[in-house]
């Protein structure tokens, strides 16, 4: 829906959405009534949304019968395959020319735009590398077992190809206002391009049910899962059901909503120098860390890599056969990387370039970087270390016993990469749902103040609820984005092809100048 569309439009849309938080209110009211006074403000908050979160998890993964698959997994694989195989495998063919770019050496900075390549990439990169890679990773394995870290990898792969296109029709469709601000993303590229192609009416509706859905993504995967696995492992390392933070998470929530809160006030810009400098330091420590806990196991490595392709093809009957092993990792990589889902093009569309190919290259190398890299490197610490086998979900708990069997000063090392990583993600994801909120309800400066204030609050009911609420609130948001977006690329391939092909002329014909590595 462009920013011409009916008043009526918009005020329908706004009333529903006011109808739903609402709605939630009274029901909460409800539902703190029903409980008896002993109970914390962590537990009432916990009781009447994990309610919510069931009901709206079951619908959204909804499973295909014969194959017990969610739709929405088959649906983001078989979009990377199409992808994948339209393209050429661009996705191998493309890695290297790819840092290229990110390393500046075709990159006019006077092209428009709001951010470079690299700060757009680790703006996207904030908002994938976190809590799913250390978190989800240990989920998937406990409920998938060791198999399913290789399906995680194939996921991976497969997705740089969806995270291109997407990427590439993020700029391709954005807008720039008068003072040069951005405005990007599926929002975009669903309404003026399906228009373009004939399809207006279907654009505009599938361009407000992916705002929709992402606002609710902004909220749960990108807030709420965040914060609670930061307080989770904060609460473990300080004592756990012991511990003087026990009850408080609320309390953790307030001073992480009121630090996110100073960052995110300053738009765009000031996240992305932000996430510049905190992505590759947590990165870095992190992946230092597991090299450390994997190099001290080194002995253990040949079998851990067995067990994981033995176990992908012939899994324990427990975690549902293969089935059930290649949907956990499919699924815990689509939450943790997006492939698919759109979020990561609101960021790439205020990169400064006049090619959008070009930062649809770019993009690739985020599923690389965040699942075939970061979240390989947690399975194999899970694995060595023997840590799968507890039959524990609770996933940052997980992962922090693995790295503690080796470091036993590890878990408090673990609470500041946590933080690191939930405080990065929660910055970008407060981009894309201020940027879907936006685009539904205007670009005010009170439109933009008054989704802050509401994401800044969601990060104290994230805090102080269970893992499980969160988990299938989180899950069904970002998913969900998929429907809507996916139709969107399966229509607009052939720009994007176009696209590519236009930036690969530019650079054979020496329009776009080389430059040295930055």
């Amino acid at each position: 829906m462009s920013r011409k569309s009916p008043l009526l439009l918009r005020s329908l849309i706004a009333t529903l959405l006011l109808a739903g938080f609402a709605c939630m209110s009274v029901y909460g009211q409800t539902a703190a009534e029903a409980i008896v006074p002993a109970q914390s403000v962590d537990q009432q908050i916990d009781a009447f949304f994990g309610k919510i979160a069931d009901a709206i998890f079951g619908v959204i993964m909804w499973e295909i019968p014969l194959i017990k698959t969610p739709f929405i997994v088959a649906w983001l694989t078989i979009a990377a395959i199409t992808f994948t195989l339209y393209f050429k495998f661009i996705n191998f063919r493309q890695l290297g020319f790819s840092l290229a770019i990110v390393r500046g050496r075709y990159t006019d900075p006077n092209e428009a735009g709001e951010v470079s390549h690299f700060q757009a990439l680790a703006t996207a990169l904030s908002g994938t590398v976190g809590l799913g890679n250390i978190a989800g990773v240990a989920i998937a394995i406990s409920m998938g077992g060791p198999g399913a870290t290789f399906w995680m990898i194939v996921a991976g792969l497969l997705g740089m190809s969806s995270k291109f296109v997407e990427c590439t029709l993020g700029v391709s469709y954005r807008d720039i206002d008068k003072d040069g601000r951005v405005y990007g993303g599926p929002m975009y590229y669903l309404s003026k391009g399906l228009r373009e192609k004939g399809f207006g009416k279907i654009g505009r509706v599938l361009a407000i049910m992916f705002a929709v859905f992402c606002i609710g993504g902004s909220l749960g995967g990108g807030n709420m899962f965040q914060v609670n696995q930061a307080y989770t492992q904060l609460r473990n390392v300080t004592g756990g059901e012991e511990s003087l933070l026990n009850g408080y998470g609320w309390v953790f929530g307030v001073f992480i909503a009121s630090v996110v809160g100073l960052v995110i006030i300053g738009g765009i810009q000031s996240i992305a120098r932000a996430t510049s400098k905190i992505v590759p330091f947590m990165c870095s420590i992190y992946v230092i860390a597991a090299l450390a806990v994997i190099i001290t196991n080194i002995g253990e490595l040949p079998n851990a890599i067995s067990l994981i392709f033995v176990k992908a093809f012939n899994p324990d009957a427990a975690v549902g056969g293969v089935i059930g092993c290649m949907v956990m990792g499919f699924r815990r990589a689509g939450f943790s990387n997006e492939a698919g889902v759109g979020s990561a093009s609101i960021a790439h569309a205020a990169v400064k370039t006049n090619y959008p190919a070009s930062e649809g290259l770019v993009s690739l190398l985020e599923p690389f970087i965040d699942t075939v890299i970061v979240c390989t490197m947690t399975a194999l610490v899970i694995i060595i270390t023997g840590q799968y086998g507890e039959g524990s979900s609770d996933g940052v708990a997980m992962t922090s016993n693995a790295f503690e069997s080796v470091f036993s000063w590890f878990p408090i090392l673990l609470v500041v990469a946590v933080t690191l990583f939930a405080f990065s993600t929660m910055i970008s994801w407060s981009y894309y749902g201020e940027q879907a909120w936006c685009y539904l309800f205007g670009n005010s400066n009170r439109t933009k103040l008054v989704f802050k204030l509401i994401f800044c609050s969601f990060v104290v009911v994230g805090a102080a609820s269970s893992l499980n609420g969160v988990l299938n609130f989180s899950d069904a948001m970002i998913f969900a984005m998929a429907f809507p977006n996916i139709i969107g690329l399966y229509i607009l391939m052939p720009r994007v092809r176009a696209e590519l092909d236009n930036y690969t002329k530019a650079i054979d014909s020496g329009k776009i100048v080389r430059h040295r590595s930055r």
